[in-house]
Formats: structure tokens, sequence, C-alpha cells
């Protein structure tokens, strides 16, 4: 029996040295017999690519910030004279006005912007009577005597202010006759001539009531202004003045001045507003803000640090909305974006022209990244998965196989991945072992829920069982093991590039909060996704999407 066991571990180590002297031959003089590469389909170089990034922007003005804007703009008195004809026998005739308004009122209304106040004012005529009244003995200049022989109107006329009336006849000046020729006054109305006219001084005041209205209906137009379409209206109450028995209607008399004064006003700041470029001017700085590099931290494990380039390239605008709260200017840009490895100067051309949009509810962020992640990154960061796992974990399939090494390399729509491995046979007492490359196919898909790289459709080439040697037969068993074992850890994980992508646009949005008094801009990113993947011989394509929303409350304008 000792003989016959001697016999069986004699031919077993001829057996051994046999099995590791063919496989140590096939790797000296046919290599390819055991790492026999499958051929590859070749793809096509990805072409240069950047992405189209939209940023939708709406600016809800207060009423309250206009209406305080309006009221320091607003004069709240004005004041002026009249011109009025000269009045018979009365010398440097001045009528003036004064004006006063109360704080401006403002209403939002879909059509448009209402604007109210109301008007206080007086009028004060002053003059002096002419010093030849005195002289004359018929009516003041002016007044056509009556026909000879004729009477006087009963009780007589009544002279200025501060003067008696005549008895019979038209009124004349102290000590002048009041009846024909040769008749004369009662002496108590000739002590009355004595007076000196030049002494008396015309001063009569009266006080009227009104209100303007002013509505606007604001348009932004194609090269960067906004025109205010301002009309006005002017209500004069009634109110009269009564001047050496002349009265005076003061609302046929002060409205018509007072529509062509507001009127002037009105198209003043109709032509300085129209020409402003504060639209223009708070848009370039904007356009600046955004024509830039943004820093994205590293990529995957062992990348260089990335960075999220954004090059405006159109404007867009929606015409204004109105409500009872507030104006919105909604205001968006779309911009070119894609990464690259160092950081860059874009060149943006500010355009000319705005694109007019249908009106917008919200604000909207919707960025989209290319990033290219070269596929030897890709291979280090598998590798790092799978480095030192053991398929399958039963030994007893016959053959395991321990991972050592993890290459990629791109064949038309798959990528192939050769795997070096250790093969140990754990059924016979010797415990065979040899090293072999096995390639395996896959197809790169992205798990968007869980924002990894991963791969399906795996399967172990056929020439790979070769690369067993001896040991192919039982190594077969492995195959299915393998096959879950790189579907399972066959990954890379993007959510920590994701996760700076996010940060560090959320970090440029906060940049630009609060930068200038009573404005306050709210934005954030709300959902970060993987879109879509592309590879070529040497780089693998990850397009990212960023989605968000931002929006501007204006409480305060500044002062132009």
């Amino acid at each position: 029996m000792h003989r016959l066991w001697s016999k069986i571990g004699v031919a077993a180590l001829i057996a051994v040295v046999a099995i590791s002297g063919a496989i140590w031959a096939m790797k000296r003089f046919a290599p390819g017999a055991l790492d026999r590469r499958p051929a590859l389909v070749e793809s096509p170089p990805l072409a240069p690519v950047s992405r189209n990034s939209v940023i939708v922007t709406p600016a809800v003005i207060a009423l309250t910030a206009i209406q305080n804007a309006l009221e320091k703009a607003a004069p709240p008195e004005l004041s002026g004279k009249l011109d009025m004809p000269s009045m018979p026998n009365i010398s440097n005739t001045e009528i003036g006005w004064s004006l006063t308004r109360t704080p401006l009122e403002i209403t939002g209304r879909p059509e448009g912007l209402l604007l109210s106040s109301a008007l206080r004012g007086s009028l004060r005529a002053t003059g002096q009577l002419a010093e030849q009244l005195g002289g004359l003995s018929g009516p003041p200049s002016g007044f056509p005597a009556p026909p000879g022989g004729f009477p006087g109107p009963p009780g007589g006329f009544r002279g200025p202010p501060g003067f008696p009336g005549f008895p019979g006849g038209f009124f004349g000046p102290p000590g002048a006759s009041s009846g024909p020729p040769g008749r004369s006054s009662g002496g108590s109305q000739g002590q009355q001539g004595t007076q000196n006219p030049a002494d008396k001084t015309l001063d009569q005041r009266a006080e009227f009531a009104g209100n303007v209205m002013l509505t606007a209906r604001p348009e932004i137009l194609p090269g960067w202004r906004l025109a205010p379409n301002l009309s006005a209206q002017v209500s004069i109450s009634d109110a009269s003045l009564s001047v050496m028995g002349m009265k005076l209607n003061l609302s046929n008399e002060m409205k018509p001045r007072l529509e062509r004064m507001v009127s002037e006003q009105v198209t003043a700041l109709q032509t300085r507003l129209s020409n402003d470029p504060m639209l223009e001017q708070a848009a370039r700085r904007g356009w600046a803000d955004m024509c830039r590099s943004i820093p994205l931290g590293g990529g995957p494990v062992g990348a260089p640090k990335l960075w999220l380039e954004l090059r405006p390239t159109r404007a867009m605008a929606a015409q204004p909305r109105i409500d009872n709260t507030a104006v919105t200017l909604t205001v968006g840009v779309q911009a070119e974006t894609r990464i690259v490895p160092t950081e860059t100067k874009p060149d943006c051309p500010f355009p000319a022209q705005l694109d007019f949009v249908p009106q917008l509810e919200q604000g909207r962020v919707k960025i989209e990244v290319p990033v290219d992640i070269p596929l030897a990154d890709v291979s280090r960061q598998i590798e790092a998965q799978l480095k030192g796992k053991t398929v399958p974990e039963d030994k007893g399939a016959g053959v395991t196989a321990t991972i050592k090494s993890v290459n990629l390399a791109a064949s038309g729509d798959r990528l192939l991945m050769s795997l070096g491995v250790t093969a140990s046979e754990t059924k016979s007492w010797f415990g065979l072992a040899a090293d072999a490359t096995i390639h395996v196919w896959g197809r790169p898909t992205l798990d968007r829920g869980r924002q990894i790289l991963r791969f399906s459709d795996i399967t172990v080439d056929i020439e790979s069982e070769a690369a067993f040697g001896a040991l192919a037969l039982a190594a077969r068993s492995a195959v299915p093991a393998l096959e879950r074992t790189l579907a399972d850890n066959a990954v890379v994980d993007l959510l920590p590039m994701t996760a700076d992508i996010r940060k560090n646009i959320e970090a440029a949005i906060a940049d630009s909060r609060n930068r200038a008094p009573g404005v306050q801009v709210d934005a954030s990113v709300v959902d970060i996704r993987l879109a879509d993947i592309a590879f070529d011989a040497k780089m693998l394509r990850v397009i990212v999407e960023a989605e968000g929303s931002v929006r501007i409350v204006v409480t305060t304008l500044p002062d132009r």
C-alpha cells in the first residue's frame, strides 16, 4: 500500500511539474495565448462640446419702492404767474399762483400703474390804481361814455374797490360831476374826492383745489431701455376771483396752464426715463459677473481640479407684469457651459438687442455641464473598488480568481475591462495557481438615483478561458460569479463630483446676493442629476444637469 501511495505521489508531482512547465512555456514563448485581447472597434473621438444653460430671473419691484422714488423726484410745490391781459386803470398787475400736492398714491393694475395726488392752491392778484384816474371826468379808460342826454343807470355804477358809488350817471373819480355838465355833486361826495388813488393797492386772494392723475404703462424696448408710456390728467375745482368787477373763473384760467405745465413735466420725465441706461447698466454688470470660470474642486479620485466655464451668449426679456403690489421685470440669459481643467477668461460680447419671450411665473436656473474624465482615471476608480476581491467566495467551485488590476479600453459602444487575476485551484491537494488576464465586455451606464457609473451587459470574452490554461475547464464555474461581482462593484462614484458642482454653483450664486442696498437675491440649486454619457478611446464624458430657482426682490430704487 505504501508503495502504491508513493507511486501516486510521484505521478501527481510529475503532473504538477508538467502543467507548471506548460504554463511557463506558454508565457515565455506564446504570451498571446494567455493574454489574447479581443480586437477593438475604433471609437470616434469626442467632439469639443459645450451645453446651453438658461438662467431666467424675475425682478420684483415693490410699488412702495416706485412710489418712494417718484416722491423724491416730483417737486412738492410749484408756483408761477398767470399771463393775464391788462385791466383798466390798474398798473403793475400781477396774478401769481402757488400749488402744493399731497404725497403720491400708487395703484397697480394689469393695464398699468396709476399715480394720483391731491392739489391745493392759492391765487393772489395785486396791482395799483392808475394815477391819472384822478384827472378823468368820465368813465375809466376802456369804458365808453353814454350818448349825450342820456342819464346814467339808476343808482350809478360802483367804483373800484375802496371807492364809493356815485349817484346817477357813470361813476367818475372823486370831484368829478356825476351828472350833466354844470351839475355839482353833494359836499360829502366832494369830500371823498380828496383821496389820492395812487395810494390804493389791489390785493385779492382765492383758494382752489384739484387733483392730478398719472398713468404709466411701462414697456421694455429691444435696445435695453424702459419706456414708461406716461399720460397725465389734471382737474381743478370751481373757484373764482373778482378783480375790479371782473370775475375770473380759476377753473378756466388755471386748468389749461396746469395741464400744460404737467404735460411739460411728464414729457421731460418720459424722455429722461426712456433714455436712462439704468437697465442696460444693471444688465452689463450681471453679464460681466456671469462671464467667468467657477472652480468646482476635484473630480474623481486622482483627477485634477475642474472649472465650470460660463459664457453668456443671448439675452431675453418679458414685458413687465403689474399687480396690486409690484411690477415684475423678467430677464433671462442663455449661456454656453463646459467643464475645463484650468481657469479660463471667456470672451462674452454684450448683446445689443434683447430677445422677447412669454412672461414666466417663476425664475429658473438650468445649467448643463459636460464633464470629461480620462479613461485612465476611470480605470483607477474601478480598480480601487475591485482590487483584492476573490470570486467566487465559495471555494467549492474548483477555481477562484483574485483581481489584481483593471484596465479599460473603448471599443465601439462598449468598454473592454482587462482584469489581471491570480487563478487558484482549490479542489486538489496541490493548490495550483496561475496569473492570467481576463477580458470582460460591458456598456457604461448611469445610475441616476445613486449618481454612479456602472456597467451593464457584462460578459466574459470566451477567449479568456484560454488564459487559465490547464485550469480552464474548472475556471468556467467561476465566470458567473465574476460577472456578478463586476456588475455590483465595477462602479465609479460620481456623487462627490456632483456635490462639488452643486456647492460651487450655489457659492457663485451667493456672491451676487445683496450686492446693492434694497436688492435681495434668493437663489438655490434644488436638483442636480446625471443626464447623459459618451466616451472615446481616451475620455469618458458625463453630462451633469443642475436646476434651481432665482428671484430678485427690489425694495428700494437707487437715486438717479
